[in-house]
């Protein structure tokens, strides 16, 4: 009768730690997810920055030599990301391809200018920066204009803006009810030991050794869960870029392996905070109020 009520208790205790786990995985999966939306976020809205071009246009007669400096200049400026020299010739053949029909020949000239095409980096990608770098090209006598949608930058770099603050907000949000998720599980954990707890208390284990093994297995516990929600999302990913092949452009490993690291200490150190703060309270109470 004995051995079949251990057995019965040991199977308890198994089935309450599996579905702990399971909860914390979920719970950051969730997290976890956001964590990786903010990601692509983030590189799509550097991406978006970086693909924004300013069309600095020659002046007509300029030599190409002379060109081709001005180009290794800007590419040495630290808010410049790349640059692409846009040759008469090319800018043609491009602007023949773009109408379809060879213009060249009804004028019998070819009337455009060479150019620079320039790539901000993303932190500079903003009228500020983007007015200072066309002022200081202004006074080169190679160059005859800089042309860039002013209306354009701002557009988006306010619309980063609020995406970036709501994104925010609602990770503060899940945050919170991470926790308070993650924390109830612990609690209703630990609840089912509560007599144990005492029991061990009351053959005079100090509270430290007590508490020592259940924070072991909340710890454990919060790594496990950390690493199924580390496959579910790798599982997502590999799922997302099925779908659309396109994020591939936003793919960054080392801050997907942050997110990941993220997710198994956030579950940790949540799952051991709620679990000493748990066996703590019921170290506390009185034998009559576990039966509360």
């Amino acid at each position: 009768m004995e051995e079949f009520e251990s057995s019965a208790s040991s199977k308890k205790t198994k089935q309450v730690y599996v579905s702990t786990v399971i909860s914390i995985a979920l719970v950051l999966l969730m997290l976890g997810l956001l964590g990786l939306m903010l990601v692509h976020a983030r590189n799509l809205s550097n991406y978006v920055k970086e693909n924004i071009v300013l069309n600095v246009i020659v002046s007509d007669g300029a030599k190409e030599v002379d060109v081709l400096g001005l180009q290794k200049d800007l590419d040495t400026n630290p808010v410049v990301l790349k640059t692409t020299y846009v040759s008469k010739d090319l800018a043609a053949a491009n602007l023949q391809k773009d109408l379809g029909e060879d213009f060249l020949s009804f004028l019998g000239y070819n009337p455009l200018l060479s150019s620079i095409d320039v790539y901000m980096k993303a932190d500079y990608a903003n009228n500020a920066s983007i007015d200072k770098l066309t002022k200081d090209l202004q006074r080169n006598p190679l160059v005859k204009e800089v042309i860039y949608q002013k209306s354009l930058i701002d557009m988006v770099n306010q619309n980063i803006k609020i995406i970036g603050l709501v994104f925010l907000a609602f990770a503060a949000v899940l945050l919170i009810i991470a926790v308070a998720l993650i924390n109830n599980t612990i609690r209703l954990a630990i609840y089912s030991q509560r007599f144990l707890i005492k029991s061990m208390q009351l053959v005079g284990a100090t509270k430290g050794f007590i508490r020592r093994p259940f924070l072991g297995y909340g710890i454990l516990h919060g790594l496990l869960g950390g690493l199924i929600a580390v496959i579910l999302l790798l599982g997502a990913l590999y799922l997302a870029q099925q779908q659309i092949p396109e994020l591939v452009i936003l793919r960054n490993w080392v801050e997907f392996g942050a997110v990941f690291a993220g997710v198994v200490i956030v579950g940790m150190l949540i799952s051991g905070l709620s679990t000493y703060f748990a066996v703590s309270k019921y170290l506390r109470l009185k034998i009559y109020n576990l039966y509360r």
